[in-house]
């Protein structure tokens, strides 16, 4: 299969069920950068998605009907918060992140509200939020936070 080739890919509304699966996706995908910037920590990567997890605003994605996924959209402060957002790695590069984050922005885009988020420092995850309109907000020595005003 081609990498630029979008699978059959939706959205469901997550619930508690859901926690363990998005805990173990979190730490698969975030683990070779957390540990390029010696921060991986086995039991901590794992729950702190499980700290922050707020099933009434998270959103499962599915591909081709298995769980792929996760991303939250939370309101925050005079805008939305985007976390969590993490897809197997076997679909990254394949045009799901793309999909799904246009179908949020479009949501928040109707709002008129900024979006913000944080990723690591030199995470490729950068890239796809630059492409999208988000901006510097801050950084520190680990994390990366932007915004996207509309």
């Amino acid at each position: 299969m081609s990498t630029s080739t979008v699978q059959a890919w939706s959205l469901r509304p997550a619930t508690s069920d859901d926690i363990e699966a998005m805990a173990e996706i979190r730490a698969v995908v975030m683990r070779p950068d957390l540990e390029r910037l010696g921060r991986y920590d086995e039991h901590r990567v794992r729950q702190r998605l499980r700290d922050a997890y707020a099933p009434e605003h998270t959103s499962v994605v599915e591909v081709d009907g298995a769980v792929a996924g996760c991303v939250a959209l939370r309101p925050s402060g005079d805008g939305w918060c985007l976390e969590h957002f993490y897809l197997t790695p076997e679909l990254q590069g394949r045009g799901i992140g793309t999909a799904v984050l246009t179908r949020l922005l479009a949501r928040t885009d109707a709002d008129g509200l900024p979006v913000r988020l944080n990723v690591l420092q030199g995470s490729a995850a950068r890239r796809l939020y630059e492409r999208h309109g988000f901006v510097l907000e801050r950084e520190d020595a680990v994390d990366v936070f932007m915004v996207r005003a509309r």
